[in-house]
């Protein structure tokens, strides 16, 4: 039975983790504080507390010895370069360290391609982000490159309780930036669980994006649900120049991980909303969850 360690059992990796579990992997989950790994007791796999960053701690965890495969998908809890830093490349050394015989698989972001035009990318595309904390994640992907590792680049993630596009449109807060023509690359949590199962039980190395089938614009996206709920479309506002890692304009394929056999089961986020009323609801009651490019970018 192969053993593997997920680094952070949070919003997507737990998923990965309850995935990989039902299909006879052996997990072990990884958190960052005691508080998060006493929360995931009731899970039929052990969770345990340990800083990815704190290269002596991660050295000396007993939980690492053995594993065939360590998924590091921890956050950088919205920090900045600092953050990017230390939880994203100096985590992905000290576990490649701990575990110099495993495989290590990173999730990125497909906020690395940096492209404006509106093109299609795709693993060979230029991915020469203009922020720092683009940049930290690229000299992470180097590192698990060099290493034999993969690379699993996330588009925006969303799921039951969080997606910031509905919670935007829900409150009011969402517009149009710049007329809407911007595309949004999305994939659903469950999505990426399986995904990540795929790259890890075929052993592959190298990039995957990780997206669902079907970039849409931002004004497609707001139209189908102000269409589907009964609102009005969001006003006209200016682009977002400010998002931490840089604003982006591209769609993005995922051709290269579809060709190992994945199919996404929300092929686009309209059949999500149409098939997971949690996430509405959770996005009607509380304004959802905290989205975009942690870990991923619409």
């Amino acid at each position: 039975m192969p053993r593997v360690f997920i680094a952070g059992c949070g919003f997507a990796g737990l998923a990965a983790a309850r995935l990989l579990h039902g299909r006879g992997w052996e997990v072990v989950g990884g958190t960052h504080s005691e508080e998060s790994a006493a929360a995931l007791a009731g899970e039929p796999f052990p969770v345990v507390a340990c800083d990815i960053a704190d290269r002596e701690a991660v050295l000396a965890l007993p939980e690492l010895r053995g594993c065939e495969a360590v998924v590091h998908c921890a956050s950088s809890g919205r920090g900045g370069a600092e953050a990017y830093e230390r939880v994203y490349l100096n985590g992905a050394r000290n576990l490649s360290d701990a575990v110099p015989m495993g495989r290590l698989l990173f999730t990125s972001s497909t906020s690395v391609y940096a492209q404006v035009d509106g093109s299609w990318v795709d693993e060979e595309s230029p991915a020469e982000p203009d922020r720092d904390t683009g940049r930290l994640l690229r000299e992470t992907e180097s590192l698990v490159l060099a290493r034999g590792g993969a690379v699993v680049r996330l588009a925006g993630i969303y799921g039951p309780g969080r997606s910031v596009l509905l919670r935007k449109f829900f409150s009011g807060a969402a517009v149009l930036e710049g007329g809407g023509e911007r595309w949004i690359n999305q994939v659903h949590r469950e999505d990426i669980a399986s995904g990540l199962a795929c790259i890890l039980e075929g052993g592959e190395r190298g990039v995957f994006n990780l997206s669902d089938d079907r970039p849409v614009t931002q004004r497609e996206l707001y139209a189908w649900l102000s269409e589907r709920f009964g609102m009005p479309l969001p006003p006209a506002g200016p682009v977002d120049l400010n998002r931490k890692r840089g604003w982006t304009h591209k769609r993005v394929s995922n051709a290269k991980l579809r060709a190992l056999g994945w199919a996404p089961r929300f092929r686009s986020f309209f059949e999500a909303v149409e098939c997971d009323p949690e996430m509405v609801a959770a996005a009607r009651a509380s304004g959802g969850g905290v989205g975009g490019e942690g870990g991923g970018e619409g």
